[in-house]
């Protein structure tokens, strides 16, 4: 009796210790999960206060006449009505329309050439096809102008060695296409690597053993298995070039586009809600080329499985030679634009005196401030792609990961990927109208580094975000599940497991908000002030005022900053894909 007595009283100290277990446990969850609440809430009020109410009050500001008064439609009246700017509309679409084409077409030719032939040489041609990546728009613009311009290298005959030179009219539409081809090419062309790099080769055996000949086989299974990815070129490609304006700028001459319209009713007229109405013409393209993009990648459909053999590429030493030529004239033609403006760079007077000087790179005689944009550039890069980089890996992590409030969650992915579909100057635009009003508690950071620094995280969003939740997507849930079970803090987890095993993308998004940062026009141009200047304004100013060596050389110090910091990356990168294989082989 006495043993049942003492077995009674243990088993009820046990569920009374393990009634409080349970009791903290759940205290504890119940922490976490409020902890989780408030930073869902939390990043719900940044990305409404960055990119929603801004949006707002550029699309209510078109409204409303220059007194304040609200005026409807009338914005929208006049400029339908004012043969000058309709025409820059039309000018957009023709420029855009013409541009997409032959970019695409370049694009899909130079991605056949390196996914399904043996050329030689492929790295490098892919590695030279991404340069104009790293170079502000304006760049391509110069580089025509050395080359194309009223003494330019090919206009002049080589500066008179050539009996005749060649006169293309550069300065209209035919330098805007030339510059926005030179500016979307790389992005089409990685588009429709992704495209053409996977197949399933028993479809061309089924092809052949059919009778098919090389074109048909070409029209009925190549040309349908990268559909999707040509129409996300073709839209990417016309958005790009409605929506540019370094390019306009430098070789537009009196060809106005609305880009350019944009600048001058803002900077030139002060006419910000005629501004505010072009910037909504301007996002329209932009809109529609995201929501049919969106229904492409739902409408995709997989084309390998298990069972799919990679391609083999066939022999064919005539087909190597034309895609070899190919790939070497648009190659050659990049490297020849972006040396052009690197030899003007270092020419005392182009193309009058070739002798060797430094005397462009210093840029007080033109700028009076020496290297100041430039560094000021590097700052605001630096800082948008160390907080842009957290931030948006930490936003990308409550919606994929945190299982709290999925409505909340769905909206806050929406707003995430709006500024996908939002060019540089309606991001400028709407940043003006929001912060710059005295009743805004944030209104201090106008006319400072920070309202750039904001503009570019906003501007430049949507892509790390997409590259974040890729790799999150990667990592098993297991991991929160057991971290949880073991009582693990979430934060803890996201600290010591997620970021590690995620930090190739993460260095991928540093990367891509530094490049960027650093060459941008459009989303800050608006926004700088007389005591932060930055060196992509700068290259706009100095060719305004005629010193195009000077925005040469500060074009070559982007491109060059942008190519090292590429190179760290990759070298970065390789030493982390080193050690993964390492623990996968046990090797240390």
């Amino acid at each position: 009796m006495m043993i049942v007595r003492r077995v009674q009283s243990a088993a009820r100290d046990l569920r009374s210790g393990l009634t409080g277990t349970r009791g903290r446990i759940r205290r504890r969850h119940g922490k976490e999960e409020r902890m989780q609440q408030a930073l869902i809430a939390l990043m719900i009020a940044v990305l409404a206060v960055t990119v929603l109410l801004p949006l707002i009050g550029l699309f209510s500001k078109a409204f409303y006449d220059k007194t304040g008064q609200f005026a409807g439609l009338e914005n929208f009246v006049v400029y339908f009505t004012t043969p000058a700017l309709l025409r820059s509309l039309l000018h957009t679409l023709n420029v855009s329309l013409l541009t997409t084409v032959i970019s695409v077409g370049l694009a899909f030719l130079y991605a056949y050439a390196l996914t399904r032939t043996d050329i030689k040489g492929r790295t490098l041609f892919r590695y030279i096809a991404l340069l104009p990546l790293f170079a502000p728009t304006m760049m391509h613009g110069i580089g025509l102008i050395y080359l194309f311009g009223n003494q330019g290298l090919v206009t002049t005959g080589l500066f008179g060695l050539l009996p005749a030179g060649l006169d293309i009219g550069l300065y209209g539409p035919v330098g805007i296409v030339l510059a926005e081809v030179a500016y979307t090419f790389p992005q089409a062309m990685m588009i429709m690597l992704v495209s053409l790099a996977v197949t399933d080769n028993r479809l061309y055996e089924a092809a052949e053993t059919l009778g098919a000949g090389k074109w048909r086989t070409f029209l009925s299974v190549t040309l349908p298995s990268v559909k999707y990815g040509v129409i996300s070129a073709l839209f990417v490609c016309f958005t790009m070039s409605f929506t540019d304006f370094g390019a306009p700028k430098i070789v537009g001459g009196n060809y106005n586009v609305l880009a350019t319209d944009i600048y001058k009713q803002v900077i030139g007229q002060q006419n910000m809600t005629m501004g505010a109405a072009v910037g909504i013409l301007l996002t329209l393209p932009a809109v529609l080329a995201f929501a049919v993009d969106r229904f492409v990648e739902r409408r995709q459909k997989t084309l390998v499985s298990s069972k799919s053999v990679p391609y083999r590429i066939q022999k064919g030493s005539w087909r190597n030679a034309v895609f070899y030529v190919i790939c070497s004239l648009i190659g050659g033609a990049i490297l020849l634009l972006l040396g052009a403006v690197i030899f003007a760079s270092v020419i005392k007077v182009w193309p009058y005196e070739l002798s060797f000087t430094w005397n462009h790179f210093d840029f007080t005689s033109v700028a009076g401030e020496g290297l100041a944009p430039f560094w000021n550039s590097m700052q605001a890069a630096l800082y948008t792609a160390l907080i842009g980089t957290a931030v948006t890996f930490v936003f990308a992590y409550l919606i994929e990961k945190v299982r709290h409030w999925h409505a909340l969650r769905q909206f806050a992915y929406f707003l995430s990927i709006l500024p996908l579909a939002l060019p540089g100057m309606v991001i400028g635009l709407a940043f003006i109208f929001f912060f710059n009003r005295p009743d805004n508690p944030l209104s201090g950071i106008y006319g400072t580094i920070w309202i750039v620094v904001l503009a570019n995280i906003v501007h430049f969003y949507a892509v790390p975000f997409i590259t974040a939740t890729a790799a999150l997507k990667k990592l098993d849930k297991e991991f929160e599940t057991v971290s949880e079970s073991m009582r693990v803090p979430f934060y803890r987890t996201f600290a010591r497991v997620t970021v590690p095993m995620s930090l190739p993308a993460v260095l991928e998004m540093f990367v891509y908000y530094f490049v960027n940062s650093m060459v941008t026009v459009s989303a800050v141009v608006f926004l700088y002030s007389a005591d932060f200047k930055l060196a992509s304004v700068a290259i706009v100013n100095m060719d305004d005022a005629g010193d195009t060596a000077p925005a040469a050389a500060m074009s070559v110090l982007i491109l060059l900053t942008n190519i090292v910091v590429r190179i760290g990356y990759e070298q970065l990168t390789k030493v982390l894909r080193n050690r993964a294989s390492a623990w996968q082989r046990n090797d240390f």
